[in-house]
């Protein structure tokens, strides 16, 4: 008997398929057809078949508005014509040679209408280095403007448009003076230059301290947790009444997007230095007119205070008797200001802070270190630009 070898499967080859008879494959074809016929009629469109009867569904009636979409809704129907869309304009030239000065976009923000005047209130950062601005009102119309005043201590500015007195509906004002962690606030603005873009929340947290451009400190800062982006700055924060509270104007966020943590100026602050910025087109702060070291200095010499570098003749501090540093043999001699009114300085922002609560003119009572002794000086604060 012949022997074959073992194959590698477990299982049989395969045996080749006989040949179908031309009878079988027409039987086939056929069949085929018209299962497909069937099917077609059954699920395709068109000819082949008919669709289920289908119909829009009936809407369901959703029945009035709740009270509180209803109060917001028309807060922001009310106070919206308020809130400009600010673009900040630099000057350039096309080369060094070239006569002509273009007018290039340098940066964008939200402002709101102070008065019926064309006055129109932003941040200080929104218009830094620009020379002119654009305002666009809700109405969609543009305006040309002009840069009023600066406050960058409190970083506030003010531009005016020269727009008809019917265009310009001033916000109603409200005070930052009694407001409540909890309460809540509306913010209206052009985030990421989508204009008038209304976000909600509620205030969280009151009396905190921001630094403004040039490191000054801003005080008693709203906290808010109302969505608050790159473009909202310079607009208003409103309370439930729909009157400003306050002057969005900073994010705490690594990304620099919304982070819950958002920062208004108070508008007590802002009705305090707006007026100054429309009249005079700058705002005076009260100070003693003198110049100081800086902290380093009195930390490196464990000198808990604010040492005076120069007191310039005819000034508040000089009135009042401090003395500038001076250079002996024996080593430096210098007034070092430790408390103002009783309140403690040891640093430069606790100078700049205690100072924000008092205008030009105020009497306040320094205490003052100087080769060890301490004394008192009664001093009468002056204009500071």
């Amino acid at each position: 008997m012949a022997s074959y070898p073992e194959r590698p499967y477990d299982y049989p080859p395969p045996r080749r398929p006989r040949g179908l008879g031309a009878g079988t494959l027409l039987l086939l074809v056929v069949i085929a057809a018209a299962l497909g016929l069937a099917l077609g009629r059954r699920f395709l469109p068109g000819s082949l078949g008919s669709r289920p009867p289908a119909e829009p569904r009936a809407i369901t009636a959703r029945g009035d508005l709740a009270e509180d979409e209803k109060a917001t809704i028309e807060l922001f129907r009310q106070s919206s014509p308020s809130v400009v869309h600010i673009t900040s304009l630099a000057s350039v030239r096309r080369d060094f040679f070239s006569l002509n000065v273009e007018q290039i976009p340098r940066g964008t923000g939200t402002g709101f209408l102070w008065d019926d005047q064309g006055n129109v209130v932003t941040n200080f950062h929104v218009i830094a280095g620009a020379s002119s601005a654009l305002v666009t009102l809700a109405d969609h119309s543009r305006w040309e403007a002009a840069i009023v005043g600066q406050a960058i201590d409190k970083d506030l500015a003010v531009v005016r448009i020269r727009a008809p007195q019917a265009k310009l509906r001033a916000l109603a004002l409200g005070t930052s003076n009694g407001l409540l962690v909890g309460q809540k606030v509306f913010a209206i603005g052009n985030p990421f230059g989508l204009d008038q873009t209304l976000t909600t929340g509620v205030i969280s947290a009151l009396g905190r301290e921001i630094d403004s451009m040039n490191d000054r400190p801003i005080r008693d800062v709203i906290q808010t947790d109302a969505a608050i982006n790159p473009g909202n700055s310079g607009g208003p924060l409103l309370d439930s009444a729909g009157r400003l509270i306050g002057v969005n104007t900073a994010i705490y966020s690594p990304s620099g997007a919304y982070a819950g943590i958002g920062f208004a100026i108070p508008v007590d602050t802002v009705n305090r230095i707006v007026p100054d910025l429309v009249r005079d087109g700058k705002t005076q702060r009260a100070g003693l007119g003198i110049s100081v070291l800086q902290d380093s200095v009195a930390q490196i010499n464990g000198i808990k205070g604010v040492i005076v570098a120069s007191v310039p003749e005819g000034s508040a501090a000089a009135r009042a008797g401090l003395r500038s540093l001076q250079r002996t043999e024996m080593g430096d001699v210098a007034d070092v200001i430790t408390r103002i009114d009783g309140q403690s300085v040891t640093t430069q922002r606790d100078l700049y802070r205690v100072l924000d609560g008092y205008k030009a003119g105020d009497q306040v009572r320094l205490t003052v270190e100087r080769e060890g002794k301490e004394r008192e000086a009664t001093v009468v604060l002056q204009a500071i630009d």
